[in-house]
């Protein structure tokens, strides 16, 4: 079987980085980028975005979020039927449906990819979420390449709303994470609150996961007052409680609503 052949718009860090493991894996291999981007070995540069897609089997749209709409904008003239347009653009749900109606004219079938790892670190082996039209034929096409691919459906959108959904979980982690290590070092004990998450973090399973929403809401007047005391040692200690004070205001509501329930 010959080949297959990948174009990618976009070769920056992402990318690049995409790039050199699709070549390892023995995919004809095009690129484009509107600001040069990263020579990657065995990659061959396009002069545009329409030159890049031209007869490829799957494109690979992996420039900035706010680049999407006109990277599929200008690889439209060359795309067919047959072909499959993914967008791994880090972007909401409505973004990729935008993009998905800049595609569909062209008869080549969408494909919004959630990539939900770190590509620098994991590359092609970035595991993904993938919806749309082409969902199906973006799974067979990079699943026996290396990717770990999910299929969440034919509608454009669903892979970017879960990941949104759980990069409300991940960045709320860290942020909760700063806000506590920053409040340990300006109180002398930073390393210990450092070993303390490290301990949460590593025995975290499904139990824990539960104990943390059912006891939110069992114990919510109680963790009202906690919190209030939280926040009043941050503020001596200099630190803004942005996420303290997130926490009071869900006890407080989920206090509100037991009270109604009753």
């Amino acid at each position: 079987m010959a080949p297959l052949t990948v174009a990618l718009l976009g070769l920056g860090e992402a990318g690049s980085v995409l790039a050199g493991d699709l070549v390892a894996a023995g995919a004809s291999v095009r690129g484009f980028d509107p600001v040069d981007g990263e020579d990657v070995a065995g990659v061959q540069r396009a002069a545009d975005a329409c030159a890049a897609v031209t007869g490829s089997d799957v494109v690979l749209s992996v420039t900035a979020a706010s680049a999407a709409l006109d990277a599929a904008g200008s690889a439209a003239g060359g795309l067919r039927a047959g072909q499959v347009y993914a967008d791994l653009n880090a972007s909401g749900a409505a973004l990729k449906r935008a993009v998905a109606e800049v595609v569909a004219p062209t008869g080549a079938r969408f494909a919004d990819v959630a990539l939900m790892g770190v590509v620098p670190r994991d590359g092609l082996r970035t595991p993904a979420l993938v919806s749309g039209p082409g969902a199906q034929a973006f799974a067979e096409r990079l699943g026996p390449l290396g990717m770990p691919v999910q299929v969440l459906g034919d509608e454009p959108g669903a892979a970017a709303t879960r990941k949104l959904l759980r990069s409300v979980f991940m960045k709320g982690l860290a942020a909760s994470c700063l806000e506590s290590l920053r409040a340990a070092r300006a109180a002398g004990c930073e390393d210990w609150m450092r070993e303390e998450i490290e301990s949460v973090l590593t025995g975290a399973d499904a139990a824990l996961l539960e104990r943390l929403v059912t006891g939110s809401a069992r114990h919510a007047t109680r963790r009202i007052g906690e919190v209030r005391d939280a926040r009043e040692l941050l503020a001596e200690l200099g630190v803004a409680p942005r996420v303290t004070d997130a926490a009071g205001g869900w006890l407080a509501q989920l206090e509100s609503e037991s009270d109604r329930a009753t």
